[in-house]
């Protein structure tokens, strides 16, 4: 076991083959085995929707709570560490997450029928059209304000100095901005098939 879990990728292979297994027996015992109909697919790309947004926002929560409070603290002999290795790779999950989760909701909410209602805001379709025009604000900003400011400020991109630290701010800022977004985007979100609104 500890040959898998050392592993990332045996990790993400093994949960995907317990959860086959696990779908395999409940749907054994209860006596409806999945079919895969149009109602499964849409199930199938809600389920990535949600555990691709749980990346996304996970990192931008990560980025918030964790690393950016915690720079002043860490030893200037060991920021690199966080600017060369860690940052880059979260900011690389982070900005693809970012893109797979708006692919996967636009997937789900064509095959629901609702993609025009939402986008257009129709009655019925409010909280859910609201929490997509704010995701989409935030992917926006994901990819063309906080990924580029943070190649310069992480030195991919060599800028001078000044430039660096104002990209460093502009970052900042930005992924600050989506903090504040991401409260009333899950809200809606939610809201649309739970009772919120």
């Amino acid at each position: 076991m500890s040959q898998i879990l050392q592993s990332l990728n045996k990790t993400l292979l093994a949960g995907l083959i317990l959860l086959i297994a696990i779908v395999l027996i409940v749907g054994s015992v209860s006596g409806s085995p999945v079919q895969f109909t149009p109602v499964w697919t849409s199930f199938l790309f809600r389920w990535l929707h949600v555990t691709c947004g749980i990346m996304w926002i996970g990192l931008l929560y990560y980025f918030n709570f964790v690393q950016i409070p915690s720079m002043p603290k860490i030893p200037d002999e060991q920021k690199p560490a966080i600017g060369k290795v860690i940052a880059p790779a979260a900011l690389f999950w982070f900005r693809w997450a970012a893109l797979a989760t708006v692919v996967t909701g636009l997937v789900v909410a064509s095959l629901q029928g609702y993609l025009h209602a939402a986008f257009t805001l129709q009655p019925g379709f409010v909280a859910i059209g609201i929490g997509m025009w704010i995701a989409l604000v935030m992917a926006f900003n994901v990819w063309f304000i906080i990924w580029p400011n943070q190649k310069k400020a992480l030195g991919i991109v060599v800028v001078e100095p000044e430039a660096k630290t104002r990209a460093a701010r502009i970052a900042m800022l930005t992924s600050r901005t989506n903090t504040l977004l991401s409260i009333p985007m899950l809200y809606m979100m939610s809201a649309q098939s739970h009772g919120g609104l």
